[in-house]
């Protein structure tokens, strides 16, 4: 199958280094490219991408708003949204993850490290690493907007899980794989897919990122401190 990507970027150079980088790849190809926001979500839909490299910002309607467009529509369900950033502010990581995004990217990432994040939204897995700045996105969510950063809301979504998807959900909020949640709890890779895909229906989460939102902000799991 042959991953669709759509550019969201205004600067054209960037772009157009970008459709080169993937379209050299079997496995996938530029299907579109906007230079704003609210051209983004127009072509995530006309040119039925499934995966977004989305610029934050950008003129009009920036990369934050364009995201929650997306993720907020069902029609474009299957659409996943990868921020690239610069890092140089942090609360935009937050803001990508709360918006729907499945993760971020540096602008100076190498290829492959593009192209592997490409292919791994496109899987529904979250984009969370390296740990460094795993740690300082749970670090920020932790704090929410309240005074102990938990979302009442999201605390009560919880009691619909089973003690053992609540004890996944723990793992998946520190950016374990199936195969490493498999061996902590001794049981089947299948078992760990089976309870985190129950999880996120439960929660309305559109994948593994959305769920270490809800673990978070939910006050399920709290920030480490060292």
């Amino acid at each position: 199958m042959t991953i669709r990507v759509l550019l969201a970027d205004d600067q054209a150079l960037l772009r157009s280094a970008f459709r080169v980088l993937v379209d050299s790849e079997p496995d996938m190809e530029v299907v579109g490219e906007a230079s704003d926001g609210a051209e983004a979500v127009r072509l995530a839909s006309e040119a039925a991408a499934d995966v977004v490299l989305m610029d934050i910002r950008m003129p009009g309607t920036d990369g934050l708003a364009a995201t929650r467009l997306i993720s907020s529509d069902p029609a474009l369900d299957h659409v996943r949204v990868v921020i690239l950033t610069t890092f140089e502010v942090d609360d935009y990581v937050v803001q990508s993850l709360r918006a729907g995004a499945s993760g971020f990217l540096g602008k100076g990432a190498e290829p492959e490290e593009l192209l592997n994040a490409i292919r791994i939204a496109h899987g529904g897995e979250a984009l969370l690493s390296p740990t460094a700045t795993k740690g300082l996105i749970t670090r920020f969510l932790a704090q929410g907007d309240g005074d102990d950063g938990r979302d009442p809301a999201r605390s009560d979504r919880l009691g619909t899980l089973t003690g053992r998807e609540r004890e996944v959900l723990v793992q998946v909020a520190g950016g374990h794989s199936n195969d490493e949640i498999a061996e902590r709890l001794e049981v089947s890779p299948l078992t760990v897919k089976t309870h985190v895909n129950r999880a996120m229906a439960k929660l309305g989460a559109r994948d593994r990122a959305q769920l270490v939102v809800i673990a978070y902000e939910s006050g399920l799991v709290r920030p480490r401190t060292d």
